[in-house]
């Protein structure tokens, strides 16, 4: 069981609900990019729809997308060779057959998910879209690794449980 960051200031609490979340997925598609972008971003989910560029048509947001909208956000960012930025976003790419030697870059994206991610007191926050119900969707990074993503990973047809990072962006915003 997930429990939300006790120590995660309340500055990031995310300008949305879970029934926001449910709302903007129904209306326009909103999924995991979207909903990191807005939690990292402390903006609602309305206020970046207009940034995604091309997302409603595509339904996913890879990495040239978050940065053009972290850019059309006016949010100042760069990218990290570590893992966790110490606030930002990550790009997770769940671990199957489409990561194998050979296999198209292209072939990758559709297996992947956004998160956010706070370090408070030396301890990693990561913000997760699927965690809303605990009323922030914030969780500890190891409930995410030990718990959460096993799930999600675990949707796709043929994934080997693993997942690594792709792209860590760090945010000030």
């Amino acid at each position: 069981m997930s429990h939300a960051v006790d120590a995660i200031p309340l500055v990031l609490s995310p300008r949305f609900t879970e029934a926001d979340g449910q709302a903007a997925f129904d209306e326009w598609g909103a999924n995991c990019g979207p909903g990191a972008l807005a939690a990292v971003a402390c903006v609602s989910l309305d206020d970046i729809r207009s940034h995604m560029g091309d997302f409603e048509s595509k339904g996913y947001t890879n990495p040239m997308l978050m940065c053009a909208a972290l850019d059309s956000l006016g949010v100042r960012w760069w990218r990290v060779r570590r893992e966790w930025p110490r606030y930002g976003l990550v790009r997770v790419q769940w671990e199957g057959p489409w990561t194998a030697a050979g296999v198209p870059q292209r072939a990758r994206y559709r297996y992947t998910h956004w998160i956010g991610t706070a370090e408070v007191d030396g301890d990693c926050g990561i913000f997760d879209i699927n965690c809303m119900n605990n009323g922030t969707g914030w969780v500890s990074e190891r409930d995410w690794s030990d718990t959460i993503a096993p799930v999600l990973a675990g949707q796709h047809m043929r994934a080997s449980g693993g997942w690594h990072v792709t792209h860590g962006i760090e945010v000030r915003p």
